[in-house]
């Protein structure tokens, strides 16, 4: 089945998510996929879920609105300078639920990480109602800064890709994702594999966990007989490895559960978690999507083609709202701000 599915970001008029939009519409652009941006707002309270940018009165749905639309019409304009298609949907009421059901209708969704609250809290906060836990598509999440506030710059082409492997589901079905797509790129493919270290964990036990790698891996090698494969076993934290490896690749690719030291590894805690100290974006494949049991599917999807999209109309609080894109001169503000470096 060809997946002709959009690409989904979700902006909330945070630096942050206009990153995100930079990096949704230059993959689109690669992809040669159309790009939906979703802007998400609650009401009748701001207290906890105003935007980023800007703060309306309490309870006024049509300040809101508009504040959506000027977002939308921003996030459009940086799509529109990388020549990519993009159609605006405005979300009412909790966007995390909102977002599982969406991610039914996508190829990939994308989203910002390190803002100043709004929409990334809501959609990462928790293990028991984030996104990459629930959602029918994988996710990726698109990093602001580092742990010291640093700017993070973002590739126009990705050339390096790491990928956590374990024998489980979620790790077989990571790293199948990240072969296909370092291969789309041209890139590199780096697969990682976390062992134990401390008492017992010898030269036999590393060579043990080398040789099921090998294993995993053989299929991938003669399906993409020109991607570049590297295969490391790492001792301790899976956590610590893929951290590090985000400084050095365009993209680490992580299933949202598995064993072998990946429990845990991206919502498991604030201080350890990969998306809050990954410095690149991290390409997630969620647990929804990979078990056919929780996701009511008849078989594992092999693709996010294979998930039956749902009618926007049927999905409660989603609108799609035309907008002009900002002025040419907005957008070159919004990239310098968000990456000096372009």
């Amino acid at each position: 089945m060809i997946n002709d599915k959009a690409i989904l970001v979700g902006v909330d008029g945070s630096n942050a998510s206009y990153k995100a939009a930079w990096w949704a519409a230059n993959y689109a652009k690669h992809a040669g996929l159309t790009l939906q941006i979703v802007c998400a707002y609650s009401l009748p309270s701001y207290a906890a879920v105003s935007f980023d940018a800007t703060y309306t009165a309490m309870g006024d749905d049509n300040a809101a609105h508009s504040d959506a639309q000027e977002i939308l019409s921003k996030a459009k304009a940086i799509a529109d300078e990388q020549g990519v298609q993009a159609a605006t949907l405005i979300v009412t009421g909790d966007p995390a639920s909102v977002f599982v059901e969406l991610s039914r209708n996508y190829n990939l969704i994308v989203i910002g990480n390190r803002g100043k609250g709004g929409l990334a809290e809501r959609l990462l906060g928790t293990t028991s109602s984030s996104l990459p836990a629930y959602a029918y598509c994988p996710i990726v999440v698109v990093p602001y800064t580092d742990d010291d506030g640093n700017l993070m710059h973002l590739n126009n082409t990705i050339t390096k890709v790491a990928v956590g492997s374990d024998e489980s589901k979620w790790g077989l079905k990571a790293l199948d994702i990240a072969a296909s797509f370092a291969h789309a790129w041209g890139a590199e493919l780096d697969v990682i594999s976390a062992a134990p270290q401390g008492k017992g964990a010898d030269d036999e036990v590393y060579a043990s966990f080398m040789d099921d790698l090998e294993t995993r891996v053989k299929p991938l090698e003669e399906q993409y007989p020109d991607l570049k494969i590297e295969k490391r076993i790492v001792p301790g934290s899976a956590v610590d490895a893929l951290t590090k490896a985000s400084y050095d690749h365009d993209v680490v690719v992580v299933g949202s559960r598995g064993r072998g030291g990946f429990t845990g590894l991206l919502l498991g805690s604030t201080s350890q978690g990969l998306l809050q100290h990954s410095v690149g974006p991290v390409y997630v494949v969620p647990r929804k999507y990979v078990e056919a049991a929780e996701s009511r599917l008849d078989t594992v999807p092999s693709s996010p083609a294979e998930v039956k999209p749902k009618p926007l109309e049927d999905i409660s609080g989603v609108k799609e709202v035309p907008v002009e894109p900002a002025e040419p001169e907005v957008v070159q503000q919004i990239e310098k701000t968000i990456d000096p470096e372009h």
